[in-house]
């Protein structure tokens, strides 16, 4: 794929999150979301791809853009044909509450290489490239936290486990605790989490717990490009869900690893920061109309990480900055 477009993810995500941050902390998440959307949407159709969205806010019935199933982009006979990963508000809860870490996300990979995951929840385990291949989401939790110490070179007592602080955790928790290992609990968004994994400053080691599945496809996109690892159990609940999950052709036997996730060689990933975070800084509002962006943005053919500081000048591009 064209290395261009990988910067252009990031305008991608910068819409987004300029425009959904201008709602931090005004408890209305719906609101966020939406400013977010709007934005994305917008700035997608200035790409030169022929865009499929495999991953995004619901169908079609359930969303009034970026559903699954939409096509995107100028669409022009030559364009790239992608398929495109979205969640324009990762921590919609977090922006209404004015917490960290929430963040707008893209990915886009070669037409059909990306799964096409049902909105249903995914058991999850993620490590970063010095624990590639030390992780089985069929093993035990001690087992799990064991091997990533060994492969770390640390004490069990040293590791770090994330996970979202959601009463279905709570034996997870006391597992973690059985072993001795450190927990650092997140509130909303466990995109960003899996990706801190990657990041030694962020004092994450592994990502485990429950949470949705198309996250963890946004998830496993980053991971890819950052020589990490990941592991995924669709997780159904209820007759409806299992009967979508069979629609949509995925198993829900299956252990979803990274290369099932994402299938081709090449797929390119931004996040831009919402809120404030530990790896990402949220959007700043300066004076005289100007405003600071942190946006991640990773490229797995050539193995890039860019970290991009951004000032913008939003009298001079309201379209994609209300």
């Amino acid at each position: 794929m064209d290395r261009n477009l990988a910067l252009n993810l990031a305008r991608v995500t910068e819409a987004a999150a300029l425009s959904s941050g201008k709602l931090l902390g005004r408890g209305d998440k719906n609101a966020a979301d939406q400013a977010a959307v709007d934005s994305m949407r917008r700035m997608f159709d200035t790409l030169d791809i022929d865009g499929t969205v495999v991953i995004g806010e619901g169908e079609i019935d359930e969303a009034p853009m970026l559903y699954i199933g939409e096509q995107i982009g100028k669409r022009r006979e030559d364009s790239l044909k992608v398929d495109i990963a979205v969640d324009p508000l990762d921590g919609t809860v977090s922006v209404a509450k004015g917490l960290p870490n929430a963040i707008s996300v893209v990915a886009i990979a070669p037409k059909g290489t990306l799964l096409n995951a049902p909105d249903v929840y995914m058991k999850k385990i993620a490590v970063g490239p010095k624990a590639k291949g030390a992780i089985d989401i069929n093993k035990s939790t001690k087992e799990n936290i064991e091997n990533v110490a060994n492969a770390l070179g640390k004490n069990v007592s040293d590791v770090t486990v994330t996970l979202l602080d959601r009463p279905r955790h709570d034996i997870l928790v006391q597992e973690i605790r059985d072993t001795g290992a450190r927990i650092k609990m997140i509130t909303d968004g466990d995109v960003l989490a899996a990706i801190s994994t990657c990041f030694d400053y962020t004092d994450v080691d592994i990502l485990m717990g429950i949470g949705g599945a198309p996250e963890g496809v946004l998830a496993a996109a980053a991971l890819k490009c950052l020589d990490a690892d990941f592991q995924g159990l669709l997780a159904p609940k209820g007759e409806k869900q299992e009967k979508r999950c069979e629609e949509m052709n995925v198993d829900i036997d299956k252990v979803y690893k990274i290369n099932d996730l994402v299938m081709g060689k090449e797929v390119v990933f931004s996040a831009t920061g919402v809120s404030h975070g530990e790896l990402l800084d949220g959007v700043k509002y300066h004076q005289k109309d100007r405003a600071s962006t942190h946006t991640l943005v990773l490229r797995s053919e050539t193995g890039t990480l860019r970290f991009i500081q951004a000032e913008h000048q939003l009298d001079k591009k309201p379209k994609y900055a209300k």
